[in-house]
């Protein structure tokens, strides 16, 4: 679980970064799917931070690692588009958007699975 956490917060940490730094470069080359995706970075980076931080529980590892990699699909699948004009992979964004949907529900459910530590 150590190693999730270090993933969680070290993701949470670069999509922040990457975040700001594509919303600058967005502000300069007019937007699109680069500030989309800088907006989706950003969205999810305090989440993953949180996950990494204070996260406990087997579920809620399962719906961070989902979210992980939703966004990376869907943020890279856009970024792919704009700076190299081809798609990651057929379909790559709509994945990514529904793992998204998916993990923030997965990170829900976790609420009712956490058992308190007496």
């Amino acid at each position: 679980m150590t190693t999730m956490r270090t993933v969680f917060t070290l993701a949470g940490g670069l999509f922040g970064a990457a975040g700001v730094a594509l919303s600058a470069a967005a502000a300069h080359a007019g937007g699109g799917n680069v500030a989309t995706a800088a907006s989706f970075l950003l969205a999810h980076a305090p989440a993953l931070l949180a996950i990494g931080l204070f996260g406990r529980g087997r579920v809620l590892a399962i719906g961070g690692a989902i979210l992980l990699v939703g966004v990376l699909l869907f943020a890279g699948d856009l970024l792919i588009r704009h700076y190299v004009g081809t798609r990651l992979f057929p379909m790559a964004a709509p994945l990514g958007g529904t793992s998204m949907i998916l993990g923030w529900l997965v990170l829900a459910a976790s609420a009712v699975t956490l058992r308190e530590k007496s």
